[in-house]
């Protein structure tokens, strides 16, 4: 929507009232480091190839990354994400109409933390982060007011380059199944703050993307990344 070779990441999509909308995490130009503004910008479509601009959100502050939208019990839209300049926290927005956001307060606050996914499972609504040290699990009745439950994917798992916590999340609820797709670093070292020159390398950005089978047990959100499962797909697919 405007000149440049630009980025784009972490992109939230739905599909409603005939149209596709995107939400992602935009900055201006390719940063070689994590300054600068970052922005949430909204796109939708008819079709997943043509995309028209729509706006750059008005929200918390101009270091905003990481969207996830989804509908609350009253029909109201709310968008999670990460603000970076207050604490690196989880900030939410709500909408009626998915193109007019108002930014509200804080979600969460008990630590720094990223890439918010939230679907609804047994009866409860879940929130995921990325935490850096596995994902935070919370667990809500309405969408709002969120508990937290032990992280998941912390302990190294033993599958090909599973060896690792988990990062980003996603899940698809199948019946009463659900499935989470995660990646991880498979080659950055475990137990320690690995030092500059070893993060910018190759073996520790290369990255490798895993599912597991998610588990529901005593009301808790659990995930045995090393268990056998059969994914058994079948869609079409709403996370509504």
């Amino acid at each position: 929507f405007e000149w440049g070779r630009n980025t784009f990441w972490a992109p939230a999509a739905l599909w409603h009232e005939e149209k596709y909308h995107i939400y992602l995490a935009y900055i201006r130009g390719v940063p070689h480091n994590w300054s600068g503004e970052r922005k949430i910008v909204h796109y939708t479509s008819t079709n997943l190839t043509d995309w028209s601009f729509e706006s750059t959100l008005a929200l918390t502050s101009n270091r905003v990354i990481d969207p996830c939208v989804y509908p609350l019990p009253d029909g109201t839209w709310r968008m999670w994400y990460k603000d970076e300049a207050h604490g690196s926290h989880i900030y939410w927005a709500e909408s009626s109409d998915r193109y007019h956001w108002k930014p509200g307060g804080a979600a969460l606050t008990d630590r720094g933390q990223e890439a918010p996914i939230v679907f609804r499972w047994h009866n409860y609504y879940w929130m995921l982060t990325d935490t850096g040290r596995g994902l935070g699990v919370y667990r809500s009745d309405d969408a709002q007011s969120l508990t937290r439950q032990e992280n998941i994917l912390v302990t190294p798992g033993t599958r090909p380059d599973d060896g690792a916590v988990g990062h980003h999340p996603d899940v698809v609820v199948e019946g009463e199944d659900a499935y989470i797709f995660y990646f991880t670093h498979p080659g950055r070292t475990q137990g320690r703050q690995e030092a500059a020159d070893e993060v910018m390398s190759y073996a520790a950005k290369r990255s490798s993307l895993q599912v597991s089978k998610l588990d529901f047990e005593n009301g808790n959100l659990l995930c045995h990344r090393d268990q056998p499962f059969q994914m058994k797909l079948k869609g079409p697919w709403t996370r509504y």
